[in-house]
């Protein structure tokens, strides 16, 4: 079978909470091995009291480490070794305690001090009551860790041993050996590797005064995602976000920036880069000359502002020269005439693509999940359909792939 080929050499560190799921971890164990992976385990204390450390080590025919004091192994380091030799954790079953911890930073035990020393990715397999599943503390914990690039598989909908229903039960060994196998399978598949990409992402505030600022509604969700898929496809990526809620994507250079000049130094200090994808909505004016004091009402009516352009970033990446990039997309946000808009400015700016949405009121576009896009080339107009920021990054991210394949064949 394929996911044999992908996963024959790898190591595991599998780790194994207290929960009534423990039983499938031996399963698990055992289809990994099938599979020529070297699985390590260390059993939480709580773990123990479900599976036996005797089980776990004759299937993983390697120690099961469990105690952060102990002398042996922690003369040496024991839990950085552990956190370090392995190319992917995984937490099966991670309870809603575990999680916690997690979220939380913890290192009480030798579970939660692995799983924050790594420096290796990790896969979660959340296993718990479905109340628990679904209190908002454990849903908060659960987004908070995949915000910082926490993996996951699961929970499957299904009876639980308290006789409840619903989302809860641990992913079924198969599914958690097919995860691995994907996750590898998506780790080898580098087609931008060795490449450097600028994303900008998000507003910018232009200010008026110490209080005050000029700015829109982008929430910075597509940007910061397509940041994340290409380096997910190799790039060396450095993000220059305007202020957004969100929190830095992992794998990413990150590049805090509030106004449109402070992005366009942002840009020029990353570059060279081969790939540039303008994705921030830069306000296109500032006020020029804004206070260093608050504005105050004074009965007079209000305040003369005098506004001025921002530089446009977008065109000065796209000028010809020998740091321009090898590839610029620009992003076009219309409220009508949305193609031919967005095709005019692509000639108008000297990019290579254009981006184009509509963002008219109702759209739910600006801060929401989902998007509906065109890609704009030279040879014509693509119109996907409507996706979540996620998926349009990820196609995004293939298409640049794609195109810098293709030039190779070309050469």
């Amino acid at each position: 079978m394929a996911d044999h080929a992908i996963l024959a050499g790898k190591r595991v560190l599998l780790v194994i909470a207290g929960g009534i799921a423990a039983y499938k971890s031996l399963e698990l164990i055992r289809r990994l091995r099938e599979r020529g992976v070297t699985v390590r385990a260390v059993l939480t204390e709580a773990g123990a009291r479900f599976v036996t450390p005797l089980s776990v080590q004759a299937l993983t025919e390697d120690t099961v480490y469990q105690d952060l004091w102990s002398l042996t192994d922690e003369s040496e380091m024991g839990h950085i070794r552990l956190s370090r030799e392995a190319d992917l954790l995984v937490v099966a079953p991670a309870t809603a305690n575990l999680l916690a911890r997690m979220a939380a930073g913890m290192a009480d035990d030798l579970a939660a001090t692995v799983l924050l020393a790594t420096d290796k990715p990790v896969l979660v397999a959340p296993a718990m009551n479905v109340r628990m599943w679904q209190n908002a503390a454990t849903r908060a914990n659960m987004a908070l860790l995949e915000s910082r690039g926490l993996l996951r598989i699961g929970p499957n909908d299904g009876v639980m041993a308290c006789n409840e229903y619903g989302p809860g039960r641990m992913a079924e060994p198969m599914e958690i050996v097919d995860a691995i196998a994907g996750f590898f399978a998506e780790a080898a598949y580098r087609p931008l590797a060795g490449r450097r990409a600028i994303v900008t992402s998000g507003p910018t505030h232009e200010p008026i005064d110490p209080v005050r600022y000029i700015a829109n509604r982008s929430s910075g969700k597509q940007g910061h995602a397509i940041a994340v898929a290409l380096a997910k496809l190799g790039a060396a990526v450095t993000l220059v976000s305007g202020p957004t809620r969100l929190p830095d994507p992992a794998g990413c250079t990150v590049a805090h920036i509030e106004t449109a000049r402070e992005m366009l130094a942002a840009c020029e200090a990353a570059l060279p880069a081969d790939i540039a994808v303008c994705a921030a909505a830069v306000a296109d004016w500032r006020v020029e000359g804004a206070g260093d004091r608050k504005l105050k009402k004074d009965g007079g009516g209000p305040p003369a502002l005098t506004l001025t352009e921002n530089p446009d970033i977008l065109a000065t990446l796209s000028r010809p020269g020998e740091r321009r990039p090898a590839l610029v997309v620009g992003f076009a946000a219309e409220t009508g005439d949305v193609l031919a808009y967005a095709t005019a400015k692509r000639a108008r700016k000297g990019c290579d693509w254009i981006v184009a949405n509509d963002v008219s009121p109702g759209t739910g576009t600006f801060g929401g999940s989902d998007n509906t896009v065109h890609l704009i080339r030279a040879d014509g107009v693509e119109s996907w359909p409507t996706m979540a920021k996620d998926a349009v990054a990820a196609r995004l991210a293939e298409a640049v792939a794609e195109h810098f394949n293709a030039n190779l064949k070309a050469k």
